[in-house]
């Protein structure tokens, strides 16, 4: 297994040395392709992180930012991932990068082939993808014992996202699929607090992907998984 861990004390050290090596990722892909691509999760957690990375002098005209994952509902929606990003992220110094979401009005399994397409226009592999976890061991919106987790993780698929519903969690959801993320670049793993600790001990020793997905991230041995936690 993969993975080369980051543990800090302080949540400014934390921010501050995750954000600078996100964007030299960026940096890095702009010089080699003249384009980058970011692909980032919601919730309360990486707000400091986006903060922090929209104030880093970047070429950000030659970004383009996606997500991992997004809840059903209108962007206009506090609790759209689209709202976030464009509240913390697209803000500063970032304010001139581009960005693709996922949302479409009408129903979501239709709008699933529309969103594959817009994630093509991302480039793939991408660049950067930045990863949460919850407390249940999900990571995007793959969720514990789905049934679309076996479509998710087919790697004999070209599929980027899979419309979901999760049986705990509110609203519909487009999810990146396990290919897509592990197809980037870059994996980055960032999370807070003792209970999210408590959750990535369990998840580096459990095997079944079904029960914790996020273990599918962790526990596999093709990819560098760059964790980062206080």
């Amino acid at each position: 297994m993969s993975r080369k861990v980051h543990a800090y004390v302080s949540q400014e050290k934390l921010i501050g040395e995750l954000s600078f090596n996100i964007s030299k990722k960026l940096r890095e892909a702009i010089k080699k392709r003249g384009h980058a691509s970011l692909i980032v999760s919601g919730g309360s957690t990486p707000k400091a992180l986006f903060k922090a990375l929209s104030e880093h002098e970047l070429m950000w005209e030659n970004v383009t930012i996606g997500l991992c994952d997004e809840r059903w509902v209108n962007p206009s929606s506090s609790d759209s991932n689209e709202y976030l990003v464009r509240q913390y992220l697209i803000q500063n110094k970032a304010a001139t990068a581009h960005f693709i979401g996922m949302y479409r009005e009408g129903d979501i399994e239709v709008a699933q082939g529309i969103c594959h397409e817009q994630l093509q226009q991302l480039g793939t592999p991408f660049d950067v993808v930045i990863l949460g976890m919850g407390s249940d061991g999900h990571t995007a919106s793959l969720f514990p014992n789905n049934e679309k987790l076996q479509e998710a993780y087919n790697f004999k698929s070209n599929a980027l996202c899979v419309a979901l519903t999760p049986s705990e969690a509110p609203y519909k959801r487009m999810s990146l699929t396990l290919p897509a993320i592990m197809s980037a670049s870059s994996v980055f793993l960032h999370f807070e607090g003792d209970e999210k600790i408590a959750i990535y001990n369990q998840a580096i020793c459990n095997h079944d992907y079904y029960k914790m997905p996020i273990s599918a991230v962790l526990n596999q041995e093709d990819k560098e998984i760059e964790v980062y936690f206080r």
